[in-house]
């Protein structure tokens, strides 16, 4: 048995409807399963969905305030006003405010821009920048990404004569600002028909408003901030992505070709994915390090030279920011495993001086990622007594309403269920630490801090094919709220298996089932060679890609997590050296047996692992769910109670013999005969004396020898008294098997066939009649 790393959750689809998919709307079963599971049954619904055009679009003198903000703004321009757009210091903020400088700039507006500093100034409206724009003779600030919660500011940017415009899209609270418009998809006075719209979604609906058309070339910068902000990927937002994306592929704006460059991307093969992982976190690396105003500065590039240098800024902070990362993971990794917070704990809280609190939720992500804990990752600042962090949870824990059971002690929090970021004074860590792993062991199950792996399709082996995988890419964007589609297929078998990569970290298999065979790939995952038996049902969790190699394509899976449910037979038979297999055992699951006392005496000192002598009296009190097999028992009937009792997942054969019978053999009865009547003509011979010559003339062992003298005592043929055989004269003639060495031969032998000699298969055969009951169906 091989034990998946996560709780596998597999979506059931209606057979029905995955039908009906499929026929209407002439699509592979792949595609049709996947749309079942993610709740699409309606055709028209569905075909809306697959097929978004500009209607998709909502007029966006929809929003609440859209008139006032687009009638003030063109005032200011008309009148020639002075305009800042004050925007934010991640992707979507930096998006939002390169959105809302272009369309102004192509209006001919007097407008600057200007974006908190992390470190100084915080997120959101600041009193200090905003007096900065009172002096610089700014008539009018626009807010882009932020500005709902900023009602101090606000007011304060009123009593100094200036006029403000938001747009937001993070929730807004009960009191909302006094600025002279706010533009929000979530307006407490608006009924817009998408609430879910991200920053830069709403900077685009007004950039959309003071054209009167649709500026389809912001469309990638609407796509970049959208992706990036991780807002569900749905109605307006799933076409602002599905447009930038083509608008990307093709576009001629520097930024988007020095990105590229400088992530080393092909701009054609430009998906949702570059923006998540290649372009997004170095836009958002200025901001998380330094000032992100330069992000700003390469969407706004006009000539490639310039792109490329802002380019290559960002790129050097995104390397700084993942070693910091680094550094800081490998810090917290430290603390917790060191035991100074509770290796156990249900909720992990570390925390440091001079931590970096701009990538603190990236290293609490990692965290959770490694320990599947609920984790709050905090930077120290004792010359100002606090602490400042992110946390990020896991399924079961809602972090929003157990961090507000501390609000005595945590002033400043803010967040949803699954991540919140926080402010508290320093000397009361250890007591929030404390607070919340006791709410972690009251709610939490020993199930609840096993990781999930949510599993969309089932998929048979036949239904995978080039077509099929190509298909699926209509279905994207995929992303928050659509993600990217994993995928299971269950109880094949491994035909062939084999590590790659310069480490041999890698895994490169063929799995089948009866009629198709597909090629599939582990990164990291080498050591499931060293985990995975023949003649084994498994079932592998993952990926569709197309491999192409010298013009050819084949599909392949990418292989994320595996089981099977069967038990294992591990064939370590014949290796002598035990350095060359102990390390192929877990053994803190494995029970090491031995029936024999002197294997234990072989063993102990190279095992240094308690083993267990079995006898047909031996209780068993100790269970584990592995076992290995150090030597062969004296009968069948032993073995199987071993595996009645015990009913290992994993079995380890090692069958070490020191003395094989088996290529021996029993002497046959010429042997026998020639051997009595030699004794016969002597009546008495001293074998011990001279086995050796005796067995240099006839070509037999000594121990051959010793054998048939042995089978004769026991018969009554001879005595032996010190080596020395005597006839004994007048003995009724008897049955080589009625001695009882002979029969302990014969079965020996006879084991040694079935268990040390056998070929895998049939060694598995045998254990596997004696393991039926065990497979877990």
């Amino acid at each position: 048995m091989l034990e998946s790393k996560k709780r596998w959750q597999i979506e059931d689809t209606d057979p029905t409807i995955v039908e009906l998919l499929k026929k209407e709307l002439n699509i592979p079963t792949v595609s049709a399963k996947l749309l079942a599971s993610r709740g699409y049954s309606n055709i028209e619904q569905t075909r809306s969905f697959l097929k978004m055009d500009e209607s998709t679009m909502h007029d966006p003198f929809l929003l609440y305030d859209m008139d006032v903000a687009v009638k003030r703004i063109k005032s200011a321009i008309d009148h020639e006003e002075n305009i800042l757009i004050y925007g934010d210091y991640d992707a979507d903020g930096v998006t939002s405010t390169s959105v809302m400088m272009s369309v102004l700039q192509s209006l001919d507006a007097n407008v600057a821009f200007a974006i908190p500093n992390r470190f100084t100034d915080g997120y959101g409206p600041s009193e200090r920048l905003f007096k900065q724009a009172y002096d610089d003779g700014i008539d009018l600030i626009i807010t882009v990404d932020n500005g709902i919660s900023g009602i101090e500011e606000v007011k304060l940017a009123k009593e100094l004569g200036m006029d403000v415009i938001i747009t937001d899209h993070h929730e807004p609270g009960d009191i909302l600002p006094p600025a002279d418009a706010i533009i929000h998809p979530r307006h407490p006075k608006g009924n817009y028909p998408f609430g879910e719209l991200a920053g830069v979604g709403v900077a685009f609906k007004l950039a959309h408003a003071l054209l009167g058309s649709v500026p389809k070339e912001l469309f990638e910068l609407v796509a970049i901030g959208t992706v990036a902000d991780l807002v569900p990927l749905k109605n307006e937002n799933r076409y602002f992505v599905k447009q930038g994306l083509h608008h990307m592929r093709k576009s001629v704006r520097p930024a988007i070709q020095a990105l590229c460059q400088i992530s080393g991307i092909e701009q054609q093969n430009i998906t949702e994915e570059t923006i998540g992982f290649m372009f997004g976190p170095r836009i958002n690396a200025l901001g998380r390090l330094a000032d992100a105003g330069p992000g700003v500065d390469l969407f706004l590039a006009t000539n490639a030279a310039d792109a490329q240098s802002i380019a290559k800024e960002l790129d050097a902070y995104n390397k700084e920011r993942q070693s910091i990362v680094s550094k800081m993971t490998e810090e917290a990794i430290s603390l917790v495993e060191s035991g100074e917070i509770g290796l156990n704990s249900h909720v992990i809280v570390v925390a440091k001086e001079g931590w970096n609190p701009g990538v603190v939720g990236i290293v609490a992500s990692k965290l959770v990622e490694k320990y599947y804990r609920p984790t709050l990752v905090l930077g120290l600042d004792s010359e100002k007594g606090i602490a400042k962090g992110s946390a990020r949870s896991i399924e079961g824990f809602h972090l929003y309403d157990e961090l507000a059971k501390n609000l005595d002690i945590l002033p400043h929090f803010g967040g949803h269920p699954m991540a919140a970021g926080m402010t508290l004074a320093f000397d009361q860590v250890n007591e929030l630490r404390q607070r919340l792993n006791k709410q972690g062991e009251e709610i939490l199950t020993e199930e609840d801090l096993i990781p999930i792996q949510k599993i969309d399709i089932k998929l048979k082996m036949d239904e995978i094919d080039i077509n099929s995988i190509e298909a699926l890419k209509e279905l994207g964007p995929f992303g928050m709220d659509f993600p990217k589609p994993v995928y299971c297929i269950e109880d094949v078998n491994v035909a062939s298996m084999r590590k790659i990569g310069a480490n041999q970290n890698h895994v490169k298999l063929e799995i089948e089932d009866d009629s198709t065979i597909l090629d599939a790939v582990g990164f990291g995952q080498g050591h499931l060679v060293d985990e995975l038996t023949s003649g084994v049902r498994v079932s592998f969790v993952g990926d569709l890609q197309i491999n192409e190699w010298n013009g050819r394509k084949k599909p392949q899976f990418m292989i994320n997590d595996v089981q099977t449910k069967d038990w294992q037979l591990f064939d370590i038979r014949g290796i002598r050296q035990t350095n060359r297999w102990i390390h192929l055992i877990q053994k803190e699951e494995t029970l090491f047996i031995a029936f024999d006392q002197k294997t234990i005496k072989h063993f102990e000192t190279v095992l240094h692992q308690p083993i267990l002598h079995v006898k047909e009296d031996t209780l068993f009190t100790e269970h584990k769910p592995y076992i290995a097999l150090l030597d062969i028992p004296i009968d069948e009937q032993l073995l199987e109670k071993v595996l009645r009792k015990l009913e290992p997942k994993r079995i380890y054969a090692h069958f070490y013999v020191p003395e094989s019978k088996y290529f021996e053999g029993i002497p046959n009865r010429d042997h026998f005969k020639w051997f009595y009547g030699f004794l016969l003509k002597r009546k008495s011979f001293d074998l011990q004396l001279h086995a050796e010559e005796l067995a240099k003339h006839k070509g037999w062992s000594q121990e051959t020898l010793f054998f048939m003298a042995q089978v004769f005592f026991e018969l009554g043929f001879v005595r032996i008294d010190n080596g020395r055989i005597d006839i004994l004269e007048g003995q009724v003639k008897r049955d080589l098997v009625e001695s009882v060495a002979y029969q302990s031969r014969a079965a020996q032998i006879e084991l040694e066939q079935k268990l040390l000699y056998a070929p895998y298969m049939e060694l598995k055969q045998w254990f596997d009649s004696r393991l039926v009951k065990q497979t877990v169906s």
